[in-house]
């Protein structure tokens, strides 16, 4: 357990709490939500944005539409490979004022920009998601091709551990190390849960570190919920030579008593009263 936490980090924390209201929000008044995963990938998209790590700030500045010509770009690439999980960064950007964060209220419905799988027409996105396991191909694809443009920018992939079930994350592990792309940061989300059980029980992933290391990979292992270690280790990974995977251990549902390490919660149409007025207290408890 870390004692010192930075004003940075206290920031975090807080930020935290504040934007898994949002996502309960959206669960109970737009409904037809991945709540379960989004609660556990928000502390890591969080650091990725707000650490002051990476650079984000072109498409802040000009909000809508997204600089998405390569020649003209200067930030840093993120591309989230599970799309269902969106809703945690929808948060994150509306908190940052890529889109107002009315649209929040409109997420999943027809004519949205706010849709349940990430698109590349939502201000600050690059990636439009569809089956699992294709993210890390494509942050690989951007990755050589800022290489061979002697580009300094960093392209950071979230994955999730339900993923390592696809082949073409593997076929996307040998391309990032043959092609040494070592500006290339994966990030997994290892919540241990997917839509109908536990990965050990549906398909086990044993040891991922050693997996991903004779892949020829630098591999770090994180606390996903301790925003001490995460920045920590993303600015390590800025030092490396070669691709780096962060294994980020988090909690299903994480900070929402009743959904957390329920797999019920994966998919979900719509919080009940109950439901909603529960998790509005106990996010509340943490923001006192």
């Amino acid at each position: 357990m870390n004692l010192f936490f930075s004003p940075q980090t206290k920031k975090l924390q807080k930020l935290s709490w504040q934007l898994r209201q949002d996502l309960i929000d959206m669960s109970y008044y737009a409904g037809h939500i991945h709540i379960g995963g989004s609660l556990s990938a928000l502390d890591l998209i969080l650091s990725v944005y707000l650490s002051d790590i990476f650079n984000f700030s072109q498409n802040k500045r000009m909000r809508s539409p997204p600089v998405v010509d390569a020649s003209k770009r200067t930030d840093d690439n993120f591309i989230l490979s599970p799309g269902h999980t969106c809703p945690a960064l929808y948060v994150v950007l509306a908190y940052l004022k890529y889109f107002s964060k009315v649209e929040l209220k409109n997420y999943n419905k027809m004519g949205s920009i706010l849709q349940g799988h990430v698109s590349k027409d939502v201000p600050g996105v690059l990636y439009s998601s569809g089956s699992l396991g294709q993210g890390l191909s494509f942050a690989s694809g951007l990755a050589l091709a800022d290489k061979l443009d002697k580009k300094s920018r960093y392209t950071i992939c979230l994955t999730s551990d339900g993923e390592h079930q696809e082949g073409q994350i593997w076929e996307a592990l040998m391309f990032a190390n043959k092609y040494k792309l070592n500006k290339l940061i994966n990030i997994v989300d290892c919540n241990k849960y997917q839509i109908n059980g536990s990965t050990q029980d549906i398909m086990p992933l044993d040891d991922l570190a050693a997996k991903y290391i004779h892949f020829g990979w630098t591999v770090k292992e994180v606390n996903g919920h301790d925003f001490n270690q995460i920045t920590k280790m993303l600015k390590l990974a800025k030092q490396s030579d070669r691709p780096v995977c962060i294994i980020a251990h988090t909690t299903f549902g994480k900070g929402i008593s009743f959904m957390q390490y329920d797999y019920n919660f994966h998919s979900l149409d719509r919080l009940t009263d109950f439901q909603y007025k529960k998790a509005q207290k106990e996010i509340k408890n943490h923001l006192k």
